[in-house]
């Protein structure tokens, strides 16, 4: 099995994919290490070290060919093929992640969502009929879902992630503000909008 990549390495070459992804869509052939960097705030140096260590993608003064460095990116985080995730919560913020293209970019597959409101249960959230939460144990095992997405508020995170986790879900994406306890072998990755956004005011504000 190949070696794991850094924390910093993954993270930056997820930022290169998403960059990249964009790209294509926007009918683009090739793009420079310096596209990029201007995209993601990612010394252009630093990008071309990442890359040439998995290989030689590009040439100098022509780019990478955007197909074989989305392909080569892709094989590098495992995330070629389809994975399977459910959503915790059918409000707004699990509308908005259900109804999203973006996942279905990068072969996500959004399997199941759960609510436990009856009068949200049974509606269609970007194609994905909503279920009963109580049955996610059930189903989470039949759609062999992959990762939790809670989306619910912070009362509610650590019960939903506890049924995600005796479901057999060892890895969580955590919307709430609420601080997560899990076992040892279950990753969990808070997202705060708040936090990205003092990050960003604190390293680029003058």
């Amino acid at each position: 099995m190949a070696e794991r990549l850094t924390v910093g390495v993954a993270a930056r070459l997820s930022r290169y994919l998403q960059v990249v992804t964009q790209a294509r869509k926007m009918g683009k052939e090739r793009i420079s290490s310096q596209e990029i960097s201007d995209y993601t705030n990612i010394n252009a140096t630093q990008i071309r070290r990442d890359l040439s260590t998995f290989g030689k993608f590009g040439k100098r003064g022509v780019g990478y060919s955007i197909d074989s460095l989305l392909n080569e990116i892709r094989k590098i985080l495992r995330t070629q093929g389809q994975h399977n995730i459910a959503v915790v919560g059918a409000g707004r913020l699990g509308e908005a992640i259900a109804s999203s293209p973006i996942f279905a970019e990068h072969g996500i597959n959004i399997a199941a969502i759960f609510d436990t409101d009856p009068e949200k249960i049974g509606r269609s959230l970007g194609g994905v009929l909503v279920s009963d939460y109580a049955g996610l144990a059930a189903i989470a095992r039949e759609q062999n879902i992959v990762v939790g997405v809670l989306a619910v508020p912070a009362g509610s995170a650590q019960r939903a992630a506890d049924d995600l986790v005796s479901a057999g879900i060892r890895i969580i994406i955590n919307y709430s503000e609420a601080l997560i306890d899990t076992p040892s072998d279950v990753v969990v990755h808070t997202s705060n909008p708040a936090v990205d956004l003092l990050h960003a005011l604190y390293f680029h504000l003058a």
